[in-house]
């Protein structure tokens, strides 16, 4: 299987700003590599974390949907990022992953901040979801959904594994970083996968200031690719699907791993 040609944003976010953000993030994008695969950017990239969705929510037909389908086109690389969805007079915080033909896929964030307030302003996704990029199986989660190990884990059927490579889109303060660098490693290390966090720079509205940290992390836990702390980047990765397939069946985990389920 081919390579799979990564970029990611590290970016600061402009409060409750959407006007500036897409420009923002049209300026970052001008950056990427041609010949990249999959572009991935911060959670809430429009207005930054937490805001009241029933004032910036948009329909799956909105602008900021549009704005994405155009960006993918022209980059001729999937997209994936948050912003607020409104669905059926249901607010989800919803990951999108934007195809360039324009077609997608969403993930609503299972698991809602609640220390931050974010379970009484959107609902909790019910759904997992793995896509599917040049052969490659892909796991997309956001922020809080790090913490939960379960609603994570790969899977082992039949000599397949569910996912190569999972990723979380995050507004990660730095003052939990040693979380988020603790994590990140452990759940590429326990899945057998390639893992990724892209989390956001600068300071939001309540004063929080974030470190970013956004890295790339192979299967056996060592990081390969890293953003500065604090530094808005644009960085690029290659991930190599054969050097991942030798690792798995050097050290197979898979077989051994416990079966489980899942209830919503």
């Amino acid at each position: 299987m081919e390579p799979l040609h990564l970029a990611y944003i590290q970016a600061d976010l402009r409060w409750e700003d959407k006007a500036a953000n897409l420009q923002h993030f049209n300026d970052l994008l001008q950056q990427v590599q041609p010949g990249t695969d999959l572009i991935l950017m911060p959670e809430t990239f429009t207005t930054a974390f937490p805001v009241d969705p029933k004032q910036f929510a948009e329909k799956e037909d909105g602008p900021t949907m549009a704005w994405l389908r155009e960006q993918a086109k022209a980059k001729n690389a999937v997209i994936a990022t948050t912003f607020p969805i409104e669905k059926d007079g249901h607010y989800f915080n919803s990951l999108v992953w934007m195809r360039p033909d324009g077609s997608y896929e969403l993930y609503f964030k299972r698991h809602t901040f609640t220390m931050g307030g974010e379970d009484k302003l959107v609902e909790r996704g019910e759904r997992q979801l793995v896509v599917e990029l040049n052969g490659w199986r892909i796991r997309p989660m956001v922020c809080y959904d790090i913490r939960f190990p379960v609603w994570a884990r790969n899977r082992y059927k039949e000599g397949q594994y569910e996912y190569d490579l999972a990723f979380y889109l995050a507004n990660f303060p730095d003052s939990r970083m040693v979380v988020w660098r603790t994590l990140l490693v452990a759940r590429a290390i326990e899945n057998q996968a390639y893992w990724i966090g892209v989390n956001r720079v600068g300071e939001d509205a309540h004063g929080l200031h974030y470190s970013g940290e956004s890295q790339v992390i192979n299967a056996r836990g060592e990081v390969i690719s890293k953003a500065e702390p604090y530094q808005e980047a644009v960085l690029h990765c290659t991930l190599d699907y054969e050097k991942l397939q030798r690792f798995r069946e050097k050290f197979p985990l898979g077989p051994d791993w416990d079966g489980f389920e899942i209830n919503i």
